[in-house]
């Protein structure tokens, strides 16, 4: 309804700029809003206060050509001119009961549309170090990457999901030497482990795995080690880089990089079947290893150093981030002649760009805030518009077991795994949990809330009205009563204000997904669905839909349709499931 109303106020604009001027391409969008007052009709627009000074007329003027201009529709029964020029739009009576029919023939594509056509946008979202299990925080990342996919592509755009696998730098060598000191201790070596390296169970049954299938071969001579650990003055995380060295002196390259990967093997095989059981499936595992191997961190670093990008301080190459809106420059090539994260990850964003993608949105834990001014530098450094990056941050979880407040620290091992999380509250919770409150705000996840069969738990809520619409055409079944399909429905026979209100209710799903994906706001859908879930409860308790009069119960039945197909469409955009019992 409000894209047939946009475009017919868009054909407006279109003759009332050749009468009297150019209009710039955003002012074209007329932004029609649903009214708060039904009163005052169903859809309102400010479109002629807007315009009205570059136009040099009155809003009011303004807004009497416009509606002398909009093409004739049999959606709209009136249009009025409301206080300081608000153009309101009254609906014909059967408005609401025709977009039922649409509803139903359109099935799981209603609501979509092609908003986003011509655009490719890559989603890289989750992207956790593989150096241990998923943990709920991480689940926040996947449940709102996964929804902002589906959104953007119910929208038209052309969505590739990336998951980029930090799988080089210090951390994967801290999880390296976790492993070979758990091997070491099988092995019956009398050796400490530090605090500051990686405490999981998962370590040890890597170290298991190491054994079984290498036995002794990667023994070796620990008397050096062991005077690192020692040294009780040393600071824990320089103590812990001389542990790394002397773990890599004792196995060679070779050896040590059987431990590396085998680690990160074990880890990023269960980071993907954590998230593949979670319903989320990114189309690519991009290896920051890559980035060498394929000479793409060399190709920006080279591009940088012709536009002089690049100059050299104390031995280190830096790039002049500052120049382009950073706080301060950023090292690329530290003084042994290793690359930084920061060469990796605007060689990863320029390397992006090279494959088509006209937008590139990342998915960022809220500690990132800074990464932002930076790796846009580094993208303009390299001749790319900056606006090209669209970073959306995560707040934390906070995940309660009652009143105690549950850690969530990946080295020290005390942490709730999303994979536990999902086995005690179910995919579907915390899935919709997840997405209920906006990626910036910091979210209380209610374990106890989760699992509830109550109306409190908005999921539960949501999905008991989608199975209680199946139960109803179970026993119209197994009482043969029949229905000839919506097509053939009286609809006008809805009239009833429950009735009205869902209606509306429905209608209003594809501006939802609209506006759900513009904002980058799946908590729009969910909060639509409870909403519209409740509109439905409130009307089932109010009138029975399984009536004596065919041609009531017809339209009834053909309005619980509707609302079964937009609730399943929007749980489907959160990955959530559409049960039919419960």
């Amino acid at each position: 309804m409000r894209a047939q109303l946009d475009f017919l106020l868009r054909e407006a604009l279109a003759e009332i700029t050749a009468n009297h001027g150019p209009l710039d391409p955003g002012d074209l969008a007329p932004q029609i809003e649903r009214t708060r007052d039904a009163r005052h009709g169903d859809f309102t627009s400010n479109v002629a206060m807007r315009l009205a000074k570059k136009l040099s007329l009155k809003p009011r003027d303004l807004a009497a050509d416009l509606i002398a201009a909009l093409p004739d529709s049999p959606l709209v029964e009136a249009t009025e001119i409301a206080g300081p020029g608000f153009i309101n739009f009254r609906l014909i009576p059967g408005a609401y009961q025709e977009e039922l029919r649409v509803i139903l023939e359109d099935g799981p594509s209603y609501g979509c549309s092609e908003t986003g056509a011509g655009h490719r946008i890559i989603v890289e979202y989750v992207s956790a170090n593989p150096t241990g299990p998923l943990h709920v925080g991480h689940g926040r990342h996947a449940a709102y990457g996964a929804s902002l996919a589906n959104l953007l592509r119910a929208t038209g755009h052309e969505v590739h999901e990336e998951y980029y696998v930090n799988d080089a730098g210090r951390q994967m060598d801290i999880l390296a030497a976790s492993v070979w000191l758990r091997y070491a201790q099988h092995l019956g070596h009398e050796v400490p482990f530090p605090g500051n390296c990686y405490q999981g169970g998962y370590v040890i049954e890597v170290a298991e795995a190491l054994l079984r299938e290498h036995g002794e071969e990667l023994d070796g001579d620990l008397a050096a080690l062991r005077q690192v650990f020692a040294d009780n003055s040393a600071d824990p995380e320089k103590q812990l880089d001389l542990t790394i060295a002397e773990i890599k002196s004792i196995l060679g390259e070779n050896g040590f990089a059987v431990v590396f990967d085998a680690a990160l093997t074990s880890v990023l095989t269960d980071i993907k079947s954590d998230l593949e059981d979670f319903g989320v499936v990114p189309q690519h595992w991009y290896s920051e290893r890559s980035l060498v191997d394929s000479g793409a961190i060399a190709r920006t670093l080279d591009l940088l150093t012709t536009r002089k990008m690049l100059y050299t301080e104390d031995g280190a190459k830096w790039f002049r981030a500052s120049d382009f809106g950073d706080e301060k420059d950023r090292v690329v090539v530290r003084e042994n002649g290793a690359t930084t994260y920061f060469a990796s990850d605007i060689a990863y964003h320029f390397e992006k760009r090279e494959r088509g993608f006209t937008h590139l949105l990342d998915v960022l834990g809220a500690d990132h805030h800074g990464y932002i001014a930076r790796v846009r530098a580094g993208l303009e450094a390299m001749g790319e518009q900056n606006e090209c990056l669209e970073v959306r941050l995560v707040q934390f979880v906070t995940l309660y077991r009652g009143q105690q407040k549950m850690q969530m620290s990946t080295r020290s091992g005390e942490y709730v795994t999303l994979r536990q999380l999902r086995e005690e509250v179910g995919n579907d919770a915390a899935r919709f949990f997840y997405v209920s409150r906006s990626n910036d705000q910091h979210l209380d996840f209610d374990l106890e809330l989760a699992k509830s069969h109550s109306n409190d738990n908005p999921v539960y809520y949501v999905q008991y009205a989608h199975a209680r619409i199946a139960s109803m055409l179970s026993r119209m079944q197994e009482e043969n009563i029949v229905f000839d399909g919506a097509a053939g429905a009286d609809l006008t026979r809805l009239t009833e204000p429950e009735e009205h209100g869902l209606m509306v209710a429905l209608s209003r799903y594809p501006e939802q997904v609209h506006l759900a994906a513009v904002n980058r706001a799946p908590q729009q859908i969910a909060h639509y669905l409870r909403d519209t879930a409740a509109a439905f409860h409130a009307c089932y308790n109010a009138h029975r839909v399984l009536v004596d009069d065919a041609q009531l119960r017809d339209a009834r039945v053909s309005l619980a349709l509707a609302t079964q197909q937009v609730i399943r469409n929007g749980l489907t955009l959160l990955g959530v499931t559409a049960p039919t019992t419960m």
